[in-house]
């Protein structure tokens, strides 16, 4: 586990206990097992979309790696703009010390649009898993990396319990076949480089080539330009969470026509 992954963990068991403390995770339970009414995640991405490829837009005020990326954020109008650009779905970061979220982020956005929802955070937890399901998410991350095999097997048990489409993350062949092995059914594929924060797309091309069928990919990180998902799409890869880039953009609409080849 790289130390930047270390730290964040360590950071996230503190944020539980004092979360344990104002909500025991017993009352918490009770409250994610009435939440309900999940859009379906992992449906939106089963299939190539209607110009061959599946889009998830991401929601994000910052990041360790560049900084604030965008001021004055308005989740509710990212979410719109996202819808209207032809996004499959929508990934929410959380994380407030690292990626700068707010509390209610996620709520805006799933309020704001018909898609379904990723929360995007560290999950080390079933107490997380419990918080996602009540806070509205549709889908949670779960990262190889962050996680002992087992307790994948085990977080993944309870995210189907309540609903929830789980995203597994991995970076390298070893982590792919712990994803698979887990009964992962949707497998991310992260170009990014933990330690040295470098992408290379050519990591998700390498990594497919082991997916076995029923297995749905989605290449994360360092996809920025519609020929990035042009050689993506020739992997068999059609899949794609794209974040910096789209919250970067002056029109996020008119980039996500572009990215999903869409002529003007």
């Amino acid at each position: 586990m790289s130390d930047f992954l270390s730290r964040i963990i360590e950071r996230k068991k503190e944020e539980i206990r004092a979360a344990e403390k104002s909500m025991p995770e017993a009352s918490l339970r009770r409250e994610a097992q009435n939440s309900g009414g999940r859009r379906p995640f992992l449906g939106a991405l089963q299939k190539p979309g209607p110009r061959g490829r599946n889009i998830i837009a991401e929601m994000k005020r910052a990041s360790p790696s560049k900084g604030k990326i965008r001021d004055n954020v308005e989740p509710g109008e990212v979410a719109q703009k996202y819808e209207a650009g032809g996004a499959a779905a929508i990934s929410v970061l959380t994380d407030r010390d690292y990626f700068g979220a707010h509390p209610d982020d996620l709520s805006q956005v799933r309020a704001a649009c018909r898609l379904p929802v990723l929360r995007k955070d560290f999950i080390i937890s079933s107490y997380q898993v419990y918080q996602s399901a009540a806070m509205g998410a549709d889908a949670i991350l779960l990262i190889v990396r962050a996680l002992d095999p087992e307790f994948l097997k085990d977080l993944l048990s309870l995210s189907s319990t309540l609903g929830l489409d789980a995203l597994v993350e991995t970076h390298d062949e070893n982590e792919f076949e712990i994803a698979a092995k887990a009964g992962a059914r949707l497998i991310g594929i992260n170009n990014r480089d933990l330690s040295t924060f470098t992408t290379d797309i050519a990591v998700s091309i390498r990594i497919s080539r082991n997916a076995s069928p029923g297995q749905v990919l989605v290449a994360e990180s360092g996809l920025n330009t519609r020929s990035d998902i042009e050689r993506l799409l020739e992997a068999g890869i059609w899949n794609f969470l794209i974040g910096e880039s789209l919250m970067r953009a002056q029109d996020p609409v008119m980039l996500l026509h572009d990215l999903h080849g869409v002529k003007k």
